[in-house]
């Protein structure tokens, strides 16, 4: 199963970072290239555990629908959510947290099967495992600049 695992230091507090991480709204507004938005479950706030959320995006030119459920959550330092529906066989995204001197370490260790077997991991070989990594690349840059504007501005 491939795992994308992602760093990015945030020039922003730990609980600002948490906080941002799990809300739905955030969570739509740093996915604006596929335009995701949530359908079903908890479609706003901040996400906790035992909370599920169906988002809605389109993935290479095809309008699909996820579920996924937090099944665990150590507030400000991890979160874990697992598809319940969707696209993929399966995956499971952690989310860490940890302070440092010079802000917040947010890693995102992505763990995912791909359905359809064989054909499966010749398209992560091809270029689903790229995508992946430059989706949520591009997610934690965008919720970089969130944090950081918001702290800039208190």
């Amino acid at each position: 199963m491939p795992t994308i695992i992602y760093e990015i230091l945030i020039d922003a507090p730990i609980d600002l970072c948490f906080d941002l991480s799990r809300d739905v709204a955030i969570h739509t507004q740093t996915t604006g290239k596929t335009k995701e938005k949530a359908v079903g479950g908890k479609v706003k706030g901040l996400l906790e555990k035992g909370d599920s959320v169906t988002l809605e995006a389109t993935h290479f030119g095809v309008r699909q629908r996820l579920t996924a459920k937090i099944i665990e959550m150590d507030k400000p330092h991890t979160f874990r959510d697992v598809m319940v529906s969707g696209a993929f066989h399966s995956f499971t995204h952690t989310h860490q947290f940890s302070r440092q001197e010079n802000g917040t370490l947010v890693r995102d260790e992505f763990v995912y099967r791909s359905p359809l077997g064989i054909l499966g991991r010749l398209a992560d070989l091809l270029f689903l495992e790229k995508y992946m990594t430059n989706f949520i690349k591009r997610r934690s840059l965008e919720l970089k600049r969130i944090a950081e504007s918001i702290e800039s501005k208190s």
